[in-house]
């Protein structure tokens, strides 16, 4: 029910997608992660110029500067640089309370990335699920967890494989609705709290009927 995850109509989406200058005519391939070299933009920048030549897409890049990294001014700036010239590569710099705003990105994303060279848990792979994206993910950290190859996602180990996996989800629609689907309930089931409200009272249950 947060800002982040809570529904959105295509209209409201919209409308947001509208201020923040991102035109929803072409399929959308969305980052959101901090302008950080761990979180690999220049990596997703080159996935996309592989998957240009064979599909008009457009590449979102969504986030933060890494304040807390020496190299994030220069990570923003190279970011820039290689999408210099391009049209259909949008680098949005957003506050840390840009809710709405990443909501709304990932609502209107086609397939959403997540090519970290290292990662914690990605808790925007499973934002991205919650709302019935398909998922392209490294094989790093906690993204693992999250995306069942071929169920919920695919987990990749090089740009011309991310490349490879968006352009099997763009030549097939059917696939994509359905890993979408299969995502959003794989969050339902494992990842709400709901689920650790129901662990607990599982655990609470039985240790009261063993005692």
């Amino acid at each position: 029910m947060s800002d982040k995850n809570r529904d959105l109509s295509p209209k409201e989406y919209a409308q947001i997608l509208g201020r923040l200058s991102v035109p929803t005519d072409k399929p959308m391939l969305l980052q959101v992660s901090r302008f950080d070299r761990f979180k690999d933009p220049l990596g997703v920048i080159q996935t996309y110029r592989l998957v240009k030549k064979h599909h008009d897409v457009q590449l979102v890049l969504a986030g933060g500067e890494a304040t807390d990294d020496p190299e994030g001014k220069a990570v923003l700036s190279e970011v820039r640089e290689a999408a210099r010239d391009d049209p259909d590569i949008h680098i949005l710099l957003l506050p840390p309370d840009a809710n709405l705003e990443i909501n709304a990105l990932q609502r209107a994303a086609t397939i959403v990335l997540q090519k970290s060279l290292r990662e914690g848990f990605g808790l925007t792979v499973a934002e991205a699920m919650w709302k019935g994206k398909p998922v392209i993910g490294s094989s790093a950290g906690g993204i693992t967890v999250q995306l069942v190859y071929g169920v919920t996602g695919f987990t990749v180990n090089s740009v011309e494989g991310a490349a490879f996996r968006i352009h099997h989800l763009l030549d097939n629609p059917e696939v994509m609705t359905k890993i979408g689907e299969d995502a959003k309930e794989y969050v339902r089931q494992n990842f709400l709290i709901t689920r650790n409200l129901g662990d607990w009272l599982a655990l609470m249950s039985y240790l009261g009927r063993s005692g």
